[in-house]
C-alpha cells in the first residue's frame, strides 16, 4: 500500500520542479514523498538555515517560502547571489564539499525537509529518474550563476531589475505559484538592491521607471507583470538557461 501523501500537498512543488527537469517514476514519486514526510521543518522569517563555514550532512528541500543566497564582506556589505524558491534544493550535494561558502537565510517563514545525507544517496541510488532530476537542478542552478554574473557585469540597471523579475516569473510558473500574471513577492527594496548590485536609491528609481512604463505593478508583496513580452524585451530575456520546457 502506498503511503498517503505528504500532508497539505507540501511535496508537490518539489514533484513539479524536478518533473519539469525529469520525469520522475510512479516509485521515485513515492520514495520522495516519504522522505520529505520524514523531515519536515520549520523555520521563521529573518533566519540563517545555513550560515557561512557550516558543515552540511543533509540534503534541504523548500517546500514553502522564500529564501536567499548571500555572502557579506568584511565591512557588512552583503550581496545577495541567488533566491531559493519553493521547490528547489539547497543545492542537493553540497555535503560533498567540507563546508558552504556562503550563506542562506529566510525571507519568509519557510516549510523545508531534511533528508539525511545516507538516506538521499540510498534514494537516488535506487531510481535513476530522481538521481538525474537532482543533477539536472544542480546543472540549472549553475546556469543561473552564469546569468546573475552577466547581469551584475554587462546588463544595465533597467535590464538587470527586469531581467531578475522575469526569471523569479518564470521559476515560480512551473510550481504552479503564478496566478494569471501575478505571484506573491515578499521581497524588499534592500533585497532587491543587494540581489542586483545597486543602491536602494537606484533601484527605487528603476522600479519607478519599470511602473511607469506600464510593465509592472508591486504592492502589499505581489508582483504583477502587467506586459510579460514587453518586460522580456526590456531585460532582453530568454529562459532557455532555466530549462523549464523539456523539449
Amino acid at each position: 500500500m502506498h503511503p498517503a501523501p505528504v500532508e497539505g500537498s507540501l511535496a508537490q512543488p518539489v514533484i513539479r520542479r524536478l518533473n519539469t527537469l525529469r520525469r520522475l517514476s510512479d516509485e521515485g514519486v513515492v520514495s520522495l514523498e516519504r522522505a520529505i514526510r520524514e523531515g519536515m521543518q520549520h523555520i521563521g522569517t529573518g533566519e540563517d538555515l545555513i550560515s557561512e563555514g557550516d558543515t552540511v550532512s543533509s540534503v534541504r528541500v523548500i517546500l514553502s517560502g522564500w529564501l536567499c543566497r548571500y555572502k557579506t564582506l568584511e565591512d557588512g556589505r552583503r550581496q545577495i547571489v541567488n533566491f531559493i524558491l519553493p521547490g528547489e534544493t539547497c543545492d542537493a550535494y553540497a555535503y560533498l564539499l567540507s563546508t558552504l561558502d556562503h550563506s542562506i537565510a529566510t525571507l519568509t517563514p519557510v516549510v523545508y525537509a531534511e533528508v539525511k545525507r545516507a538516506q538521499f544517496e540510498a534514494l537516488v541510488a535506487r531510481d535513476r529518474s530522481v538521481a538525474e532530476a537532482f543533477w539536472c537542478e544542480t546543472l540549472v542552478n549553475s546556469a543561473i550563476q552564469r546569468e546573475w554574473a552577466i547581469n551584475l557585469g554587462r546588463r544595465l540597471a533597467l535590464e538587470r531589475v527586469a531581467h531578475l523579475l522575469c526569471e523569479l516569473h518564470e521559476r515560480l510558473r512551473p510550481v504552479g505559484l503564478i496566478e494569471g500574471n501575478s505571484c506573491a513577492f515578499p521581497v524588499t527594496q534592500m533585497d532587491l538592491a543587494d540581489a542586483t548590485g545597486l543602491s536602494v536609491v537606484h533601484l527605487n528609481r528603476t522600479l519607478q521607471e519599470l511602473r511607469s512604463a506600464g510593465l509592472i505593478l508591486l504592492r502589499e508583496r505581489t508582483l504583477t507583470i502587467t506586459d510579460l513580452d514587453a518586460l522580456k524585451s526590456t531585460a532582453l530575456f530568454s529562459p532557455n538557461y532555466l530549462y523549464l520546457y523539456r523539449a
